[in-house]
């Protein structure tokens, strides 16, 4: 068919009229994430709405489909039939919208454009540093930074949810992943400014088992590495209580609750002169690695690219900034040795004096 000005006449592709004029891109954002979350409340938490928020969309978007979209059970909410399918077209067309959004950005150039990135709870301690960096160099760049812990990281990066990771131990089948190591991260064994091994040297690790001992929740890199180094000396740990977050075993020890095994990085702000001291154990520090991580094959954004080759080249800020502030740590921080070497042949940390 030619138009009146002898061009010829191109019909549009299918197009959704029904679905256009009667859903909503939020709609269907808000129905993703209660899928996804497996909860209307943690969907409204995620995304910034009140509950009755929603709800209310979630209602809109089932009356345009005219089927239910949702059935409750127990407590917990799963998709219909409909709701799955619906599903399974909103997500690939999520992505299609999330692979537009980054051509778009590349065409602009790094002076704009949007970082998703998605980081362990310890890596909280200095990612922003970094991230403050980067866009000190990059004004035009957006960073959205999620927190989450091992298992829900690991969820993200198999939902393809953000353009980067950062992880203290990368998923034990790392087929389907791309890791890159680039900073070092020190566990280090923790007590209160008051604990009588705050001054002593070379405590065996067989005392130390005796000590209440405060842990991370299961699934936590630092926890598995430390219950691995006692299984490895054939020692039970005395284990007083779990807690979720590194904060939270912090305050534990501070009141006298027991001692910790946590990342250096965990003290970053309270330095050698807050109310947690190291002990010098054998074996410690264990010597592990941040990594950057993102799903093999993935198309990394100009704006990914960036923060990638940014945060693989500050390393030695890291490393120097450690040290600042511990300098017995020069040693294990220089050895490039892999962290599952023997722990027995590892210097330990030495307190530094207030």
């Amino acid at each position: 068919m030619s138009a009146n000005n002898g061009q010829t006449y191109t019909p549009p592709a299918a197009m959704p009229e029904y679905l256009i004029r009667h859903t909503t891109l939020r709609q269907l954002q808000i129905f993703e994430a209660i899928v996804r979350l497996g909860s209307f409340t943690r969907a409204a938490e995620e995304l910034f709405l009140t509950q009755p928020t929603v709800s209310m969309q979630t209602k809109k978007l089932a009356d345009s489909m005219g089927l239910p979209l949702f059935e409750q059970i127990g407590r917990n909410v799963r998709p219909t039939e409909a709701g799955e399918e619906l599903y399974q077209s909103v997500r690939s067309m999520f992505q299609t919208l999330a692979n537009l959004e980054m051509k778009m950005s590349d065409l602009k150039g790094i002076r704009r454009g949007r970082l998703r990135l998605g980081v362990i709870t310890t890596a909280q301690y200095f990612t922003p540093e970094v991230l403050g960096e980067f866009c000190q160099q990059y004004p035009g760049i957006e960073v959205a930074l999620k927190v989450s812990n091992r298992e829900r990281v690991i969820e993200r990066i198999n939902s393809n949810e953000d353009d980067l990771y950062i992880m203290g131990q990368t998923p034990m089948d790392q087929s389907d992943i791309v890791a890159y190591p680039f900073a070092p991260n020190p566990l280090v064994v923790m007590a209160r400014k008051d604990h009588p091994l705050v001054r002593e040297k070379n405590i065996p690790l067989a005392r130390i088992a005796e000590e209440p001992l405060i842990l991370r929740e299961p699934g936590s890199g630092i926890r598995d590495a430390t219950q691995r180094l006692f299984e490895e000396h054939g020692l039970r740990p005395h284990v007083r209580m779990e807690l979720g977050s590194n904060e939270a075993i912090k305050h534990a020890i501070v009141g006298g609750l027991g001692i910790s095994v946590l990342s250096l990085h965990t003290l970053a702000l309270e330095g050698a002169n807050g109310p947690v001291s190291l002990l010098d154990v054998e074996g410690f520090p264990i010597m592990r690695k941040w990594y950057m991580v993102h799903p093999k094959g993935k198309e990394l954004s100009l704006v990914a690219k960036a923060f990638l080759d940014f945060a693989l080249k500050f390393e030695p800020q890291m490393r120097a900034r450690l040290l600042e502030q511990w300098p017995e740590l020069a040693d294990d921080l220089n050895e490039t040795k892999p962290a599952t070497r023997s722990p027995r042949k590892k210097k330990s940390v030495k307190k530094k004096k207030a």
